[in-house]
């Protein structure tokens, strides 16, 4: 039985994302189970022995034959890295033949101040909402509350300020939805997360926001690949 089949095998199983690390502890944990359970005076298979040693390296590498199989097959699905791991997912070019199969569920797309105010979000994290107000001039209440709803921002904790206000960030379904593992894989993030961001003191009735600080509003779109 080749590691190949097995990572396959168990990507299969789950509609979950599989990090490298759980693959390897899986692998080895059955194969070490097979091992002990072999009645005595009987050969251990030979293809057993491989499996009691692998790790993350080798689970990679499987994945990696698998994409390049999947892609020279021409299979509709492929292989993909999210940010809690790995998952089969269908190809963008199928995603309206697959979407057919949950006609209730329409594609809801965020308006234009709700990606200003998710972008802040994301490259400011974690911000309050006086800090996303300072930026956008006007009252973020219920654009939050809609990110928070979609299960895009969280609730982070608390600000070290008067009232102790509620911190603000992004969640594991928002790198999800963006198809990027990390917030380093946002459009300029480095650059971005060095603007200083005016604070509620500072913005006076009718201020302009400053140049520097509305890249931070760049909408981000989502991938075509997932």
């Amino acid at each position: 039985m080749e590691l190949i089949a097995i990572v396959e095998s168990l990507l299969f199983a789950t509609q979950e994302a599989l990090p490298l690390t759980q693959m390897a502890v899986a692998v080895k944990d059955t194969a070490k189970d097979i091992k002990e359970a072999t009645p005595e005076g009987e050969s251990v298979p030979e293809w057993i022995e491989p499996l009691l040693t692998v790790d993350e390296l080798s689970v990679r590498e499987a994945i990696d034959q698998l994409v390049a199989h999947y892609d020279a097959d021409g299979r509709a699905f492929t292989l993909v890295e999210r940010a809690n791991g790995w998952r089969l997912c269908a190809k963008g070019e199928y995603a309206e033949w697959c979407r057919a199969l949950y006609p209730g569920k329409k594609v809801q797309r965020l308006s234009q101040p709700a990606l200003e105010t998710l972008a802040i979000i994301a490259y400011r994290q974690p911000i309050t909402k006086a800090g996303v107000e300072a930026v956008r001039g006007v009252s973020v209440d219920a654009m939050v509350q809609q990110l928070v709803d979609r299960g895009l921002v969280k609730i982070e904790g608390r600000a070290d300020l008067p009232g102790r206000p509620l911190l603000y960030g992004t969640t594991d379904a928002f790198l999800d939805h963006f198809n990027v593992k990390t917030l380093d894989e946002l459009p300029n993030a480095s650059e971005l997360r060095r603007v200083k961001l005016p604070t509620p003191e500072d913005e006076q009735p009718g201020a302009a926001v400053p140049e520097e600080t509305q890249l931070s509003l760049a909408p981000v779109e989502p991938s075509a690949s997932a």
